[in-house]
């Protein structure tokens, strides 16, 4: 019994993007762009614009990219602008996750919460 795709999902290549990237920081967009079933150009310009947003950071390693992800961003729509990435992230992969991913970005970047260390998801 073959699987069909669904028509829709709860979450947009960006959302899906993110995930793969909090999953795997050093995948390969190539394979970002397979998981999420867009192109690779595509998964470029996604990552590009997350990258411009300050969700993304891009951090060269050797040939290759490794990718930050600032989970004390808050989402950018009015409706839950209420809520960070690392919220969302946290749903979707759990806590712990969360906490690795803000850690490395404290650790490799000037980036993080103002005052009392890491924020609880």
């Amino acid at each position: 019994m073959s699987q069909v795709a669904p028509e829709w999902t709860f979450l947009s290549n960006y959302a899906h993007v993110l995930v793969c990237l909090a999953q795997n920081s050093r995948i390969r967009l190539r394979d970002v762009a397979d998981r999420v079933g867009i192109t690779e150009r595509t998964a470029v310009r996604l990552v590009t614009q997350l990258d411009e947003a300050g969700i993304v950071i891009r951090v060269k390693d050797g040939r290759r990219n490794r990718y930050l992800i600032n989970v004390h961003k808050p989402m950018r729509h009015p409706i839950e602008s209420h809520c960070s990435i690392g919220e969302l992230l946290a749903t979707i992969l759990g806590d712990d996750v969360v906490r690795d991913l803000a850690s490395t970005l404290a650790a490799q970047t000037s980036l993080a919460p103002r005052a009392g260390g890491l924020a609880p998801i």
